[in-house]
């Protein structure tokens, strides 16, 4: 079973090498969700650390819905992201109703080529899942990160695994959110190929400093997860 690991920083990215995760998802500002990595650390990343590394292509927090000038964002960065070396592109579109934008996901699909492309999860904001795979599959995205359409994959787990069974070889279910080691094995014993986890803690900020704790990834939790499911 294959561990992806949402590294926001360069720290993160070394920790999940060093404990042996198999993928990393590069982001910056977690606590919004996650955002398109800067250049200059994609860059760093790519060259020092020798695992698959995909990026977030996403502009802004908040919802999936994006403005024509924010779409030419989106792409001007899966362009710089292929030149750079990226493995592996991670987006997504919706419309106003939330289901899925086809037409401009189909050209970030297209544009990402020959890089694998995962949807994110704003798939656990359309109303029909099931549609919506099918109209991925239809894509041919190579995964789809999902938490199940709930707060943590494990609530999700009945819809994950019947979307994962939906999907057959078609393309991958990655289960993702709030997987830790002591549930990490749920998803092995459910079939699944893949799981998402940030396995991260928070760093202690020195005192007087005002701003948000960082978060890193944890070399002992991934480790832990890794032992779960191999």
């Amino acid at each position: 079973m294959l561990l992806e690991i949402c590294a926001n920083s360069y720290h993160s990215a070394k920790n999940a090498k060093q404990a042996g995760a198999h993928r990393i998802e590069l982001c910056q500002a977690l606590h919004i969700g996650g955002l398109t990595p800067s250049y200059g650390l994609l860059q760093t990343v790519l060259r020092d650390i020798a695992i698959p590394t995909f990026t977030l292509i996403r502009p802004r927090g908040g919802d999936f819905c994006y403005s024509n000038a924010e779409f030419d964002v989106m792409m001007n960065d899966i362009t710089i992201a292929k030149k750079l070396g990226c493995h592996g592109i991670v987006s997504g579109i919706l419309h106003p109703n939330l289901t899925i934008d086809i037409k401009r996901t189909r050209t970030l699909v297209e544009h990402s080529r020959p890089l694998p492309f995962t949807f994110h999860r704003a798939f656990d904001s359309v109303p029909n899942p099931i549609n919506a795979l099918n109209e991925l599959i239809d894509l041919k995205v190579e995964r789809i990160l999902t938490s199940g359409q709930e707060e943590k994959a494990e609530q999700g787990l009945a819809l994950l695994s019947e979307l994962s069974e939906q999907a057959g070889n078609a393309l991958t279910i990655l289960p993702g959110s709030g997987i830790t080691p002591q549930i990490a094995h749920l998803f092995k014993d459910a079939g699944f190929r893949e799981i998402h986890a940030s396995a991260s803690i928070q760093l202690p900020l020195p005192k007087g400093i005002a701003t948000t704790p960082e978060t890193v990834s944890d070399q002992t939790l991934i480790t832990l997860i890794l032992n779960e499911i191999t």
